[in-house]
């Protein structure tokens, strides 16, 4: 190769170099310090409060009393305060129903989710855009509470653990989202599967849902998250406090004093010192989620950037 064939080849590639767009280039130092700076103090914000509340779990109650209420780093790490969670029937109880409502209502609502984005994906469906732009009427535009009150109480559910799945059964939003990733699927495995003889249940479960794992689990921890972290409807809808998942007891608890034994009213200690109670009931109802984020996070862009992408 001659030396003038390399100058040329060599100043194209600088030229190409040059036109590349500013956000394709290398951040400059001062760009990537500022972002570390940005960074950090995004994770300042986020752990510094929540190891307050778990140092504040676990503090003795004497120094929350001396300190105003809060310690950042416990004199001595103690469990009465989950001692005393864990010993009440009512907050167990409470634990039992949120766990029993998120785990019932995330498999219907992923059930729900998937088979009706699955039929509002596939084209030639008969009424598929008039139900599609019906749930999309109720994404913009949802009912007040006192309808849904109404509705729920006409159907017989309330005082019933349906009242806190049924209205909140399918998601608009996860329902979007699924029903493009399934449009994303190629047509060639859709036509494969109907010259083999497979019909659409046989489609879904052996062609669509394999392929769509990562929808899937994102979708279903926006359910789970949804349904343990939901309150408002167990004060709304169920009359019987003994009834009341553990955010609606966390809720009476942390803001009036309520959801624990009425012994307390008597400890003189806890008199004193509420503020761990309150923060051993808010790590309680923090922790089940935070364990499962981690095996779910690796899907999250492929799962959700996907399906908002090709809807």
């Amino acid at each position: 190769m001659s030396p003038d064939l390399d100058e040329r080849t060599a100043a194209r590639r600088t030229s190409r170099s040059s036109q590349r767009p500013a956000w394709m280039e290398k951040p400059r130092p001062v760009t990537r310090i500022a972002k570390s700076l940005a960074l950090a103090l995004t994770v300042a914000m986020v752990l510094v409060p929540f190891w307050t509340v778990l140092a504040t779990s676990f503090a003795p109650d004497r120094q929350i009393v001396d300190n105003g209420g809060w310690a950042f780093w416990p004199d001595e790490w103690t469990l009465r305060a989950y001692g005393k969670v864990f010993a009440n029937e009512n907050t167990t109880h409470a634990m039992l129903v949120s766990a029993g409502v998120a785990i019932v209502g995330t498999a219907l609502s992923l059930a729900c989710t998937v088979f009706l984005a699955y039929a509002l994906a596939r084209p030639g469906v008969v009424g598929g855009r008039p139900v599609m732009l019906l749930i999309l009427f109720t994404f913009l535009f949802p009912p007040g509470i006192i309808p849904s009150f109404l509705v729920v109480h006409e159907l017989g559910l309330r005082n019933t653990y349906w009242a806190l799945v049924l209205p909140v059964l399918v998601n608009a939003f996860n329902l979007v989202v699924v029903r493009g990733f399934f449009q994303g699927i190629p047509e060639e495995l859709y036509e494969a599967a109907r010259l083999d003889g497979a019909g659409e249940i046989r489609t879904l479960f052996q062609i669509v849902l394999p392929l769509s794992k990562a929808v899937v689990a994102v979708v279903g921890l926006f359910y789970a998250v949804g349904y343990w972290n939901d309150f408002f409807r167990g004060v709304i809808y169920l009359d019987d406090s003994s009834m009341w998942p553990l955010q609606t007891v966390m809720r009476g608890y942390v803001t009036q004093g309520q959801g624990l034994s009425d012994s307390q009213a008597v400890d003189e200690t806890l008199v004193q010192a509420p503020q761990t109670i309150k923060m051993a009931i808010v790590m309680v109802a923090t922790v089940p989620i935070l364990c499962v984020y981690p095996f779910i996070q690796r899907y999250f862009a492929k799962g959700v950037l996907t399906g908002a992408i090709k809807s």
